[in-house]
């Protein structure tokens, strides 16, 4: 579960546990003379869970993964464009000439060029080679 799912169901447990309490509170007077020492127990074993809560969360949140960056000092060693690299991601995520040049807005000769240069960039022979070296080096995920 995420934090923001857990402090959902914290506000929840909460406005629970206050409509309890406005409720109980309108019979406060019987209660309190006759058990006491309930309601110290439950205000005192309210106050452990609040901390409890609070403590977990501190020390079991997990901080996010860091976000990847597509290794920039390779990409700057083998000298590939930004829109090289733009076409490499779309290759990796499997999509044809066509279908980059579509989404690219680009004609699909233009995609080829840019695919040679990659390829000899990356030292790859077709497609798949070039994905692969391209994960291999870090440049794309």
């Amino acid at each position: 579960m995420n934090r923001g799912m857990w402090m959902r169901v914290v506000a929840y447990g909460a406005t629970l546990a206050a409509g309890a309490l406005a409720l109980r509170w309108l019979d406060y007077d019987r209660l309190a003379r006759s058990r006491p020492g309930e309601i110290y127990t439950a205000l005192i074993a309210a106050a452990f869970l609040a901390l409890g809560v609070f403590l977990g969360m501190r020390v079991f949140a997990q901080p996010g993964p860091a976000p990847f960056d597509g290794n920039p000092k390779a990409v700057a060693s083998l000298g590939i464009s930004p829109r090289e690299l733009v076409v490499l991601k779309e290759l990796a995520a499997g999509r044809s000439n066509k279908e980059i040049a579509r989404r690219l807005e680009v004609s699909p000769n233009t995609v080829k060029t840019h695919l040679a240069r990659v390829y000899e960039k990356l030292g790859a022979q077709r497609r798949t080679d070039a994905v692969n070296r391209a994960r291999e080096l870090g440049i794309i995920g």
